[in-house]
């Protein structure tokens, strides 16, 4: 069986330029491959990122005996995130959702005390509330081309139970940090990003996750840096330092034990185990030295992807959503730098959800998979059976319903009209 590559296909080769792709002159360049007897191709949703660095440090650790948790690979994938994303703290963790657990953790809920989040999240982000006995207070997202939730919404959410907010970057695209950090500071209320979907995205200049109080990110096997299964938690609050730390090895201080800064260690408060595997991190570390790169490529398909359906989206066929635009000032007066997203997804909204079946029909028809997304959380079982919670919205409407409402593929019941693509396709 015979192979040709990207290299010598020249219809590719003229065709990826004029679509806003450029040679990525590394050495490590990804190159399609072309069969010569048939086959039926599938463009897939999600492709993992590899380095080809992981299998030597992974095979490194292994030989070593190395494979507890907090060894080097952990401790320099950790001080890349702080040096990287200018983080004051970064703590590797077992995934986004144990890292939104610790977050929630940190913040010391009682039993009725209530968090503002979006519905339109994964689930995670509001397990992380319930499983302290607190309360998740959905609100709707802004609307338009804005995926995100929104800040008037949750200003208005807001009551003497409201503790802490916790806000999502869908698809890797800010939140208007600017307006959620002046309700939070208003009310004297913690932030916490769930910036699982945001690695490396920007607003104002600074990084998503680096501007609330904590940030959670997510290193899963479907995002654009990956380990597998993995996260991280940032705390960029100095006061939530020495108690993350805590509160990441079961409650206990075995850290210091580990650092040789105390003959024992004992439960100091509560806690568990969200340690990652050093061998996690040694998946990770190569990953993130290609971070930048992986980002780059993955904006210049979003682009592309921009540029061939704005034809569709003057018509009014589709709409396109755009990033947040952030406010001069920027954040906290920061001043104003760039506001950009990192690629992970590239979502359409249609005018309705027989268009949006219409065009995900065409789609698979070409073996090209294009998924719908969450399910909002107060429309959901688990979130109409236990809080029965209605939905806080600018215009006292549900938009979450109408043009903006995404429900999870499968579901023959649904009335969607959106999906996504993912871009390393």
């Amino acid at each position: 069986m015979s192979v040709k590559t990207q290299a010598i296909n020249r219809s590719a080769m003229s065709f990826y330029p004029s679509r806003a792709f450029l040679p990525s002159g590394s050495p490590k360049a990804t190159y399609h491959i072309w069969l010569t007897h048939k086959v039926l191709p599938c463009v897939r949703y999600n492709v993992p990122y590899i380095t080809g660095d992981e299998i030597n440090a992974l095979s490194r650790v292994v030989t070593a005996n190395a494979i507890d948790s907090l060894g080097p690979h952990t401790v320099a994938c950790e001080r890349w995130l702080e040096a990287r994303l200018e983080c004051s703290k970064a703590l590797l963790t077992l995934s986004a959702t144990a890292a939104l657990e610790q977050a929630v953790l940190l913040c010391e809920l009682e039993p009725g005390d209530e968090v503002i989040m979006p519905s339109f999240t994964f689930v995670s982000t509001a397990n992380a509330v319930a499983l302290r006995g607190a309360v998740p207070v959905f609100v709707d997202v802004a609307g338009g081309d804005d995926l995100n939730l929104d800040p008037e919404a949750v200003r208005r959410s807001v009551t003497d139970k409201t503790k802490a907010i916790i806000v999502v970057h869908y698809g890797g695209k800010a939140c208007n940090m600017d307006a959620i950090m002046l309700v939070a500071e208003e009310h004297q209320l913690t932030v916490i990003e769930d910036a699982a979907q945001a690695f490396l995205s920007t607003y104002n200049g600074k990084y998503l996750g680096t501007i609330g109080h904590i940030g959670c990110l997510s290193f899963h096997y479907t995002k654009n840096t990956i380990c597998g299964e993995g996260g991280a938690l940032l705390v960029n609050d100095p006061k939530f330092h020495f108690q993350a730390v805590i509160v990441r090895e079961k409650g206990t201080n075995r850290t210091e034990f580990m650092l040789g800064k105390i003959c024992k260690y004992e439960w100091l408060c509560l806690g568990s185990s969200y340690v990652p595997s050093e061998l996690c991190a040694a998946f990770l570390l190569p990953q993130l030295h290609d971070a930048e790169e992986v980002t780059r490529r993955r904006r210049l398909i979003c682009t592309a992807y921009t540029n061939l359906l704005a034809p569709l989206a003057a018509q009014c066929l589709l709409t396109i959503p755009k990033p947040t635009e952030a406010s001069a000032d920027g954040v906290n007066g920061a001043g104003g730098g760039p506001t950009h997203g990192n690629g992970h997804l590239f979502a359409v909204l249609f005018p309705s959800p027989e268009a949006r079946q219409a065009a995900q029909a065409a789609m698979a028809e070409r073996n090209i998979q294009c998924l719908t997304h969450f399910v909002p959380l107060h429309l959901s079982e688990g979130g109409k059976s236990q809080w029965n919670n209605t939905l806080a919205c600018a215009d006292n409407r549900v938009r979450i319903e109408n043009q903006r409402r995404r429900i999870a593929a499968g579901d023959e019941e649904d009335d969607d009209d959106g999906m996504y693509l993912d871009p390393e396709e």
